[in-house]
C-alpha cells in the first residue's frame, strides 16, 4: 500500500476514535440549563456562589457538568421564549432564579425537573402544591418567612426614629408583591407610620418614584424584594445616596455596593444550596419528594460608610445586632 495512503488511512481512523470518544464524554456529562432575569454582570455574585456550590460537590464547568446559561436583561416578556429554548436542548435539569422565570419554565416543561434557586412564594403562585411536598417537577429555595417584611420596617424605623413616612419600592409585575407590601403596610401602621407604595417596572419609572420621594418629602425608602431591583441596584442607591434617604434593602448585594442596611437571607448562599438539590436530583431523587427549603438565617448588614454620607447616626442598639458592619 502506498504510505501515503496509509498515513492517511491511519489518521482518518484515529480522527474518527476521537470524535467518538469526545461524543461518548459529552453524552455522559450531566447538562443543566439555568435561567436569569437579568444579566452576568449584575447577578456576578450569586453566579459565582452558584459554580462555587457545584464545585464544593464535584461539578465542575466544562468538565463533569455542562451549563446553559440564558439571561433575559431584566425583560420579564422574554421569559417563555427563553424557558422553551432550555426545554428544547433537553437538559437533564432547568435551574432559575425568581417567580417569572420558574412559572415560565413550568408552562413550558411537565417533566423536566426544575430547581428554584431563589423564589417568592411558590404556593400562592401556584408554582408547588405544599412546600413539604412539592407534587410536581419544581423544587428549590424560597425567600418567604414569616414577617421578614414587619422585621424590616422596624429595624429601618429604629434606624430613622424621626422618618414618620416610608416609601415602599415595587414592582408590579412582580407576581408575589402584594403580600409582601401587605406586610410591610401593616407593620408601619401599627408602629404609627405612613406607607406610600411607589410603582418601578423600568428606568423611567424608577427615576419618577424618586422624584416623588422628594416631592412629597419622604423620610425614608424600603425596597421591596424583586430581581429588577437587583439588576438596577446602582441607579437605586444612586438616588438614595444622592437625596440622603434612608433605605432599607431586602439583600446584602445592596449594602456591599453602597446601600445603608439589609436585612434577609443571603441570596448568594442560597445559589450556592441549589447545589445540593441539583445533585440530589442528577443522582435519581424526584423535585416532587424534595420539601421546598424555607430560609431560616437573616442577617442584617449595616454600611456605616453610607450612613456617615447622608447624616445618619445608627444607634447603637441596632448597630449591636448587626451581623455585618461596613466601615
Amino acid at each position: 500500500m502506498n504510505p501515503k495512503l496509509l498515513l492517511w488511512l491511519l489518521t482518518a481512523i484515529l480522527l474518527v476514535s476521537f470524535h467518538r470518544a469526545e461524543a461518548q464524554q459529552s453524552k455522559n456529562i450531566p447538562k443543566i440549563g439555568v435561567l436569569f432575569p437579568g444579566s452576568r454582570a449584575t447577578f456576578s455574585q450569586r453566579t459565582d456562589a452558584f459554580i462555587q456550590g457545584m464545585k464544593d460537590l464535584g461539578y465542575i464547568e466544562g468538565k463533569t457538568i455542562l451549563i446553559e446559561w440564558r439571561w433575559a436583561g431584566d425583560k420579564v416578556e422574554r421569559m417563555p421564549e427563553l424557558a422553551t429554548e432550555l426545554v428544547q436542548i433537553n437538559p437533564d435539569l432547568i435551574v432559575a432564579n425568581g417567580t417569572p422565570a420558574n412559572k415560565a419554565l413550568k408552562a413550558a416543561t411537565k417533566t423536566l425537573p426544575i430547581v428554584m434557586a431563589v423564589v417568592g412564594d411558590p404556593v400562592g403562585t401556584g408554582l408547588v402544591q405544599s412546600l413539604s411536598r412539592p407534587g410536581a417537577n419544581l423544587t428549590g429555595l424560597s425567600i418567604v418567612a414569616p414577617n421578614l417584611s414587619g422585621k424590616r420596617v422596624e429595624l429601618l424605623g429604629e434606624t430613622a426614629p424621626r422618618a414618620s413616612s416610608v416609601a415602599a419600592l415595587v414592582n408590579p409585575n412582580n407576581l408575589v408583591y402584594r403580600g409582601e407590601l401587605q406586610e410591610t403596610e401593616d407593620a408601619a401602621r401599627s408602629s404609627g407610620r405612613r406607607i406610600q407604595a411607589l410603582e418601578a417596572t423600568d428606568a423611567n419609572t424608577l427615576d419618577q418614584a424618586f422624584v416623588t420621594i422628594r416631592r412629597r418629602h419622604i423620610q425614608s425608602l424600603i425596597v421591596l424584594t424583586n430581581p429588577f431591583f437587583s439588576s438596577v441596584r446602582k441607579r437605586i442607591l444612586d438616588h438614595a445616596i444622592n437625596g440622603r434617604v434612608p433605605a432599607m434593602y431586602f439583600g446584602s448585594e445592596f449594602t456591599d455596593e453602597g446601600g445603608l442596611m439589609s436585612y434577609g437571607p443571603n441570596m448568594n448562599e442560597l445559589f450556592r444550596r441549589a447545589g445540593i438539590y441539583i445533585d440530589k436530583i442528577l443522582k435519581g431523587a424526584k423535585p416532587a419528594d424534595l420539601p421546598v427549603e424555607q430560609p431560616t438565617k437573616f442577617e442584617l448588614v449595616i454600611n456605616l460608610k453610607t450612613a456617615k454620607q447622608i447624616g445618619l447616626i445608627i444607634p447603637p442598639n441596632v448597630l449591636a445586632r448587626a451581623d455585618r458592619v461596613i466601615r
